[in-house]
């Protein structure tokens, strides 16, 4: 039960509150930190885009990343949203028991 961070985007910041709140409630995240609007330069069916979307960073333990970004997909209105899982590996004990406690 290593804890991580999951890293991902919104078209909004309704839709990344309203993900994160799902997520925390249902126990796959002990907690979600919504920031601010970002500019995102990404190539989607052979152009080159530029959208602002927000970014939203979910804190959980590695055995619930599949599920989590499963439950993103379900909510999500992007075909194909961002979610992708970083391994912490130092921080403050207590917060990172607190991670896995929640």
């Amino acid at each position: 039960m290593s804890p991580c961070i999951v890293y991902m985007t919104a078209s909004d910041r309704d839709e990344a509150l309203r993900i994160g709140r799902a997520l925390v409630e249902e126990r796959l995240a002990a907690c979600v930190n919504v920031l601010g609007e970002i500019t995102s330069i990404y190539r989607w069916q052979d152009a080159v885009q530029q959208d602002g979307e927000v970014a939203f960073i979910a804190k959980t333990t590695e055995d619930k990343v599949t599920a989590l970004a499963e439950r993103v997909n379900e909510l999500h209105s992007y075909d194909c949203p961002c979610v992708v899982a970083l391994p912490i590996t130092a921080g403050a004990p207590a917060f990172l028991s607190w991670i896995q406690d929640n």
